[in-house]
């Protein structure tokens, strides 16, 4: 195992998971959890995201941080938290984000500025923020990128050109840190999800959406969560796009 391995037999990891108060992101804070993590957890709402912690337990092993990533303090303090309360820090997975459709003559300046800032402007900031103090500790770490998969196959009738572009800056950063971090040990790759069954899709048919994946259906959280701990942990891996998608990309059913 490698100096900068982000698994040892000897201490806990800490992983901070960015929009982890509903969705993707709380099942990816689960899934770290039941894998023996301590987790960070991160939304906008106080309330709600303090009620997801509690929900998941282990409150020995669990801190959360309200505020926007849109907001560098928010990053900053993400980091703090997890050195402060559990020691160190280990993976940042940035899963906190906006996606609506829109048509493309119909998007509005304030709009498109909504979405590259939440989307990539945040993703940026809370990652700097990582990198610094991951190369303090100077035992390298993993950092793991939300995309989307529609930034390689866009959908005539889900037209959504301001999140895909804010998503596509995402998968492009993914590439160049892991250009630029490797001689720390840290290692970034990116989940580029298909359609999964989230509360984004609350009060729609999602499983409508099925057949655009060659598996014919549509994706669960949990297995967006599997993907991330695969990369969290695969020691020879970085710069990689992961598609969890079906097949979507691929072909149709």
């Amino acid at each position: 195992m490698s100096e900068t391995s982000t698994r040892t037999s000897t201490r806990t990891r800490t992983a901070v998971v960015t929009g982890s108060s509903s969705g993707i992101g709380l099942d990816i804070a689960r899934a770290f959890l039941a894998a023996g993590a301590n987790v960070v957890l991160n939304g906008r709402d106080a309330d709600r995201l303090a009620k997801a912690a509690a929900g998941l337990g282990h409150p020995e092993r669990t801190a959360w941080v309200a505020g926007t990533i849109a907001d560098r303090a928010t990053g900053e303090t993400l980091v703090r938290t997890a050195l402060d309360r559990f020691g160190g820090l280990d993976v940042l997975v940035n899963n906190a984000g906006t996606f609506a459709p829109r048509p493309f003559t119909d998007v509005t300046e304030e709009e498109l500025d909504g979405f590259l800032t939440h989307n990539l402007k945040g993703t940026y900031l809370t990652t700097q923020a990582f990198v610094r103090a991951a190369r303090e500790q100077g035992r390298g770490g993993s950092i793991v990128n939300i995309g989307t998969v529609l930034v390689d196959h866009g959908l005539a009738g889900y037209p959504a050109s301001a999140p895909v572009v804010s998503k596509a800056g995402v998968h492009g950063l993914t590439t160049s840190l892991a250009a630029e971090l490797a001689a720390d040990g840290i290692r970034v790759n990116l989940v580029a999800p298909g359609i999964i069954r989230t509360p984004l899709h609350a009060g729609a048919d999602v499983d409508s959406f099925g057949g655009l994946a060659l598996l014919d259906r549509v994706g669960e959280v949990s297995e967006i969560s599997e993907a991330v701990l695969y990369l969290a942990d695969a020691e020879f891996v970085t710069g990689h796009a992961l598609r969890v998608d079906g097949g979507h990309v691929t072909g149709r059913a």
